[in-house]
């Protein structure tokens, strides 16, 4: 079993060095290569979020994440918290629509030998197609 606090340090850092410095180089640090993904946008593996997010941070320039809230239970970790920033370039299929947005989400991530493992995600994607133009 975790240690929650050592759980809590771990994601803030990996929430600082990702989604604040945009610094994926060192994924390692924090992430077990063979890393479960269970959003069907993102491929496996450390690999594939270092893709998505670098396809991510390219397609809105000024990415901004807001972390809101972070609770460890074990080997969970729950994160609470709002991505905003302004369609520049296409994403996800999506031609750029240089349409602002903002949306929530809350991210489950399971922790293994004091890495991420395993991630789960609810996202408010309609409200997030909704402010690109994508869907009515």
């Amino acid at each position: 079993m975790a240690d929650n606090k050592s759980n809590l340090s771990l994601m803030s850092n990996f929430a600082e060095q990702v989604f604040v410095n945009k610094e994926l180089s060192n994924l390692g640090v924090y992430m077990h290569d063979d890393y479960i993904q269970h959003n069907p946008f993102v491929e496996q593996g450390s690999e594939g979020f270092k893709t998505f997010f670098n396809n991510w941070f390219s397609a809105i320039p000024d990415f901004n994440y807001e972390l809101k809230n972070i609770i460890s239970n074990d080997d969970f970790i729950w994160v609470y918290g709002s991505y905003s920033g302004t369609h520049t370039n296409e994403w996800l299929g999506i031609p750029a629509s240089h349409a602002g947005y903002k949306f929530d989400a809350v991210d489950i991530f399971r922790v293994e030998n004091g890495k991420l493992a395993e991630h789960w995600d609810v996202l408010d994607l309609y409200n997030l197609f909704k402010q690109l133009g994508s869907i009515q």
